[in-house]
């Protein structure tokens, strides 16, 4: 079978394709080695924050970057905080606005985060502890919270959330 080709007047269909990933920032901080390292320690609190930027590098071409930072820490003591800033490039072609703004902070971060979340958790077990191993993300549920933080600081109010969606267009 074969496609027939496309006519003039069909519009062109969105298209999305991965150029590269790579890790742009990695930190990893072990200030309390080597006794946060022993064994029959109760495990840690993990608080985690996730952050989703997006800029146009050249005409259809995209860096869309996942910021993550995990702090671990027992009683007052940190135990670990480890920080990454995991990028990819993304030719996007054939979207309207809106659509290009959704695919790029939410579709985009979704296809990268499980290249980011392997560096991390092979990350924390180079620095002696069992490997993070992170729960998927709803990067929709995070892009909806920037919206609404943009509605909200459209109309005056106290925005909330951390992904920035403005640097997208």
């Amino acid at each position: 079978m074969t496609d027939a080709p496309a006519t003039p007047n069909q519009p062109q269909q969105p298209q999305l394709t991965i150029l590269r990933q790579y890790v742009k920032d990695l930190s990893f901080e072990n200030p309390g080695a080597p006794d946060t390292l022993r064994a029959g320690a109760a495990a840690p609190a993990i608080d985690l924050s996730f952050d989703v930027q997006a800029r146009s590098v050249q005409p259809d071409v995209y860096e869309v970057m996942l910021n993550v930072e995990a702090r671990a820490t027992r009683e007052d003591n940190v135990i670990f905080i480890v920080e990454l800033a995991y990028a990819g490039l993304f030719q996007m072609t054939g979207f309207a606005d809106p659509e290009r703004e959704a695919m790029l902070l939410i579709e985009c971060p979704r296809l990268i985060f499980p290249y980011a979340r392997k560096v991390l958790a092979d990350t924390t077990q180079e620095g002696g502890f069992p490997p993070l191993m992170l729960d998927p993300v709803d990067f929709a549920g995070l892009y909806r919270q920037q919206l609404a933080k943009r509605q909200a600081a459209a109309q005056g109010q106290e925005p909330n959330g951390t992904a920035d969606p403005s640097t997208a267009n």
